[in-house]
């Protein structure tokens, strides 16, 4: 039997007051969503302003990342994205109803080398959803200190 880290709502909470601070910031309107493992909303929030479309598409970024154990973007980065056209995972985006983001915005939340969660944003451009994803991420690692090895990074493929 294997034990297992569980992200909990404390923990979700924080990254998503990191992720909305840093949009806060850099002047963008976000959703976040922070995702357990299996992909289902802990948090889930929209900043006053943001678009109307912006909590599905979070969730849907946070849903990919956490269950495919990798950043949304990787997808389509050329050349071997496995989800560009004549790789092997062309069309994947159309699974789970069209809930299977492959673009910028969704990230594998790791810790101890185990995906336990994602975070996905919506609103900004690639830039910006990277910059409030990565804060997000620092801030787990800032709140678990020494007691956890949290990646921090845009590109993660588990």
């Amino acid at each position: 039997m294997k034990s297992a880290l569980k992200l909990e709502l404390a923990e979700a909470r924080v990254m998503s007051l990191a992720a909305l601070a840093k949009a806060k910031e850099i002047g963008v309107t976000e959703t976040v969503c922070i995702t357990d493992e299996g992909g289902f909303p802990l948090v889930l929030e929209r900043m006053d302003g943001a678009r109307v479309t912006g909590p599905q598409i979070a969730w849907n970024k946070a849903f990919t990342a956490a269950g495919h154990k990798r950043s949304t973007h990787l997808f389509n980065t050329a050349p071997n994205g496995p989800a560009l056209p004549g790789n092997e995972a062309f069309g994947i985006q159309w699974s789970f109803e069209g809930k299977f983001a492959v673009f910028v915005g969704g990230y594998p939340i790791v810790v101890n080398g185990e995906v336990i969660g994602g975070v996905g944003l919506s609103g900004g451009n690639g830039e910006q959803d990277t910059a409030c994803g990565v804060a997000a991420l620092q801030a787990l690692k800032d709140h678990l200190g020494a007691a956890a090895d949290v990646l921090v990074q845009a590109d993660i493929k588990k």
